[in-house]
């Protein structure tokens, strides 16, 4: 059984959780798996993340395919639709982004199918969730910023 969260930050991360129409995970990979932060914060809700779309982007040794695989199978147990398609950014192509001072705009790295197939699934899903009558599909881009680096940092 799940208990809900008494934490100021984890009730806010939750709030701002359930507002969001779809999720894309940006990580890292270490020791083979997904970072433990994300894992924490990830625990410290359930229902907010229920029947929404994710997509990922991967970047370190071997694209992070191995810490997406076991995000996929963390989302799974939260009900979220994890999507096919997904961003690999392998270290020598992030490294060398890096060195030339280039961002993912100047880089050949592509992700648009991935983008364009969780857009659908957002606005897809809006209409089946309950109590949603948005009229438009929110970017987790347009989040609060403020929650994230609070978040990260009680965490430590």
């Amino acid at each position: 059984m799940l208990a809900p969260p008494k934490s100021a930050i984890a009730l806010r991360w939750g709030k701002k959780m359930a507002e969001l129409d779809g999720y894309i995970f940006v990580t890292a990979e270490y020791n083979h798996g997904l970072p433990s932060v994300l894992k924490n914060a990830l625990d410290y809700a359930y229902a907010e993340y229920n029947r929404k779309p994710a997509t990922f982007v991967g970047y370190g040794s071997a694209g992070a395919a191995r810490a997406v695989e076991q995000l996929r199978l963390v989302l799974a147990e939260l009900q979220v639709a994890t999507l096919k398609h997904t961003v690999h950014v392998n270290a020598a192509e992030f490294i060398g982004m890096l060195i030339h001072g280039m961002t993912f705009t100047d880089s050949p790295i592509s992700a648009s199918r991935s983008l364009q197939c969780w857009k659908i699934w957002c606005g897809g899903q809006m209409s089946s969730r309950p109590g949603v009558n948005r009229q438009r599909t929110r970017s987790p881009f347009e989040a609060d910023r403020s929650i994230s680096p609070t978040l990260h940092t009680s965490m430590r």
